[in-house]
Order: C-alpha cells, then sequence, then structure tokens
C-alpha cells in the first residue's frame, strides 16, 4: 500500500455482560494496529447511547464520531459474537445509524462463539445485511468457536495459530480496502453513489 494507510475501525458487536468477545476484539485490534497498511480505532456498541424512542439514519447525526470515522473509513472490522444463530440487535442498530457512508467499502467479519461454530451462522445472517447498506464483504472470517478457552484469564490468547489465520484475514481485508479506495477515488461518480 505504500504510505497511504488505510483507515479500518473495528466495532465490538455487543453489550452483554461477561462478554467473551472483549478479548477478540482486544486481541484483533492489537493485530489490526501493528499491521503497515493499517490505521484503526475502536468502537464499542456499549458505548453508543442509542434512545428507545427513535431509530436508524435520521439520529446518526446523534453520533458523530462514529459517522466522522466511517465518512473517513476504507473499511470496518466487525467482531459478531452469535447469539441465537444470529447477531446482537444492538449491533444491528448501530450499524443501522449511517447508510450511504458504507458505499463502497470493505467489511470483514470476526466470528465469537460459545460453541463449535465460531459465529458462522452469526456472519451469514450478516452477510445480507451489510450487502444491503452498501458494504463488500471479504472471502476471509475469523472465526472463535468454543471463545472462553481461547483465552487465559488476563485475555492472553493461548493458540497461536490464530497468528497465521489473522495475516490472511488482514491481507485480503486491505487488498480489498486498498482496491475499493482506488475505485472511489479514480472510477467515473456514476459508478459509486
Amino acid at each position: 500500500m505504500g504510505n497511504e494507510e488505510l483507515f479500518i475501525p473495528i466495532l465490538l458487536g455487543t453489550n452483554r455482560k461477561d462478554r467473551s468477545s472483549e478479548n477478540v476484539t482486544k486481541w484483533v485490534h492489537g493485530k489490526m494496529s501493528e499491521h503497515p497498511d493499517i490505521e484503526t480505532q475502536l468502537f464499542d456498541v456499549r458505548d453508543f447511547e442509542l434512545p428507545r424512542d427513535h431509530y436508524g439514519t435520521e439520529i446518526g447525526h446523534m453520533f458523530p464520531e462514529w459517522r466522522d470515522a466511517i465518512i473517513r473509513a476504507d473499511g470496518l472490522v466487525i467482531v459478531a459474537p452469535e447469539y441465537n444463530h444470529a447477531y446482537p440487535g444492538t449491533m444491528k442498530s448501530v450499524l443501522d445509524l449511517l447508510l450511504k457512508e458504507y458505499i463502497h467499502k470493505a467489511v470483514a467479519f470476526v466470528g465469537v462463539s460459545a460453541g463449535p461454530w465460531g459465529g458462522v451462522r452469526g456472519i451469514e445472517a450478516l452477510v445480507p445485511m451489510v450487502r444491503e447498506l452498501g458494504l463488500v464483504v471479504t472471502f476471509t472470517d475469523l472465526q472463535f468457536p468454543s471463545v472462553r478457552s481461547k483465552f487465559d484469564e488476563a485475555g492472553n490468547l493461548l493458540d497461536t495459530a490464530y497468528d497465521k489465520r489473522v495475516a490472511g484475514f488482514l491481507d485480503e481485508l486491505v487488498w480489498m480496502a486498498g482496491t475499493l479506495r482506488w475505485g472511489r477515488h479514480n472510477l467515473s461518480s456514476k459508478y459509486h453513489q
């Protein structure tokens, strides 16, 4: 990518107490921060004070840090724990705060589950939703099945195989985000909203 880093925020998608996905998010965020082609910023759905009586893009202006980050972003990483074969509703509420700001930007998923599937069913449910937002999904997911056994009590990852997995995950994301950035900057506006 040269000297132009890609700006790729990461979103922790659950506000549940004692969430195992917090260790995953911190670890992936650390790996993104170390990557020479990525600048990143961590967002946590727990920090969004979503109103109970209003919803959607009409209130996106109430979250300027998120809005400005997504406007600037070349891509997005979503850490999505799987709850009942789907993704958390709070995460969808945060994503629904914006729309046109996502168009033609890459998105990559980190699936998390207590069970053996690593959030794959939650990711499958996410794909059509983010496609409707205009995001372009990478083909490399990063999955953490049986997540409670993957980290020690201090939040350190115990399985070194993830170092190789995260490298491929981030390389694909960088390629996709860089390609889409080139397209947004160089192709005629008739091809870009």
